[in-house]
């Protein structure tokens, strides 16, 4: 992949990251991610809440003992100082944080990559949104399957009209990394998940449904116009959903289906997508990342794979190994999105055009809220049907 950031700057973008320390998982993703196509360098951190494991964790990733603050606060301020401060920040701490932390990164004139749910609050998040318009700074979302080469793909023979008119999406998260009594277990103090007052209103629905409802418009350039939801629980007395069934309408009147677990016994990350049109359908699964599948209403069955030479420009854009049988995983995923927030910042900068980098904005968390909220009225009210952009805002 060429560099825009070393071709225009001489080097990579200094970024800080709040978060991350194990047991963390996304933590080192985001730090691989971040790194692969040398248009970010990590130079600074808050990797814990806890200043002596914040300095242990910092060292043992190769930060500068200086660098490796106590307190997100401290970074931003001590940064802003230092000729070679950071200009960006990786967000990858609880959701309770994130609002925060967005505010203060932007209200210091940093561009942000933040994990997802972009806050737990609708109302905040569209306040966020506005900061961010008025800073002239960039805030990215890592809704990483929007990252794979194999969706974007999908997403370009969509626009192009291969399948015909959109007529019916359905999707589907499933995992099972709460499918156990996990509140009993001797960890379950440090599993923040856990707590609505961290993790949000509905954990289900920020923590993978968020994912499925931005798959969907991605893919299909469609916002969703309504919802009919029933959201709750698969384990008895827990405080916090583990399960979310969605039935929903588009803008353009497509019908779709939108099933969320994470209390799916024997499941890892299940996700699939099917997007059915006028002449046919496309399917992805997150198991069989690299390939797509193209079926037609004549009966013939189209494997598309990765690396091959007919993939659109948008798939070919976020490959790096162009040759079949060579998958990419995850953290190339994530690694397009930080390209995406890279070339976004260079092009507010005025140093590159302004093009469609794909990867999701501010604008996708305030979507992604405004679905949670809707869904969770939805479901309060026995299923009943509510319009999106008329949900309740607060949690």
């Amino acid at each position: 992949m060429i560099n825009p950031v070393r071709d225009c700057l001489g080097r990579p973008f200094r970024l800080g990251m709040a978060g991350g320390a194990p047991p963390s998982t996304i933590g080192p993703v985001h730090r691989v991610a971040s790194a692969m196509d040398q248009r970010f360098e990590l130079v600074a951190g808050v990797l814990s809440s806890r200043p002596e494991r914040a300095l242990a964790e910092g060292r043992a990733i190769g930060l500068a003992d200086e660098r490796c603050y106590a307190s997100v606060e401290a970074m931003i301020a001590v940064e802003a100082r230092r000729p070679d401060g950071i200009e960006a920040i990786a967000i990858v701490t609880p959701n309770d944080s994130h609002a925060r932390y967005v505010r203060m990164a932007l209200e210091a004139g940093l561009d942000v990559m933040v994990e997802k749910p972009l806050c737990n609050d609708l109302g905040e998040a569209r306040a966020l949104a506005e900061l961010a318009r008025r800073s002239g700074r960039v805030v990215a979302l890592t809704h990483t399957y929007s990252g794979y080469p194999m969706i974007r793909d999908m997403r370009a023979r969509i626009r192009a009209g291969e399948i015909g008119a959109v007529r019916l999406v359905q999707v589907d998260y499933m995992a099972g990394g709460i499918a156990t009594r996990v509140e009993d277990g001797p960890d379950a103090a440090k599993r923040w998940r856990l707590d609505p007052a961290v993790s949000g209103p509905s954990l289900v629905l920020g923590d993978i449904g968020t994912h499925a409802h931005h798959l969907v418009g991605f893919l299909t350039g469609e916002p969703f116009a309504s919802v009919s939801a029933d959201v709750g629980t698969l384990m008895p007395g827990r405080r916090v959903h583990d399960v979310a069934q969605v039935r929903f309408r588009l803008a353009g009147g497509a019908r779709g289906r939108l099933d969320v677990c994470n209390a799916a016994a024997g499941t890892s990350n299940q996700v699939s997508v099917a997007v059915f049109g006028e002449t046919g359908h496309l399917r992805w699964e997150h198991r069989n990342h690299g390939r797509l599948v193209h079926a037609n209403l004549d009966g013939d069955i189209r494997i598309i794979g990765a690396g091959q030479p007919n993939l659109t420009d948008m798939a070919k854009a976020a490959t790096r190994l162009m040759r079949p049988g060579h998958p990419e995983g995850l953290q190339e995923a994530v690694a397009n999105l930080y390209c995406g927030l890279a070339d976004d910042m260079l092009a507010r900068r005025g140093l590159m055009p302004t093009t469609e980098t794909l990867t999701p904005s501010i604008a996708d968390g305030v979507a992604g809220l405004a679905f949670v909220m809707a869904c969770l009225e939805s479901s309060a009210a026995g299923g009943m049907g509510v319009e999106l952009g008329r949900p309740r805002e607060t949690a």
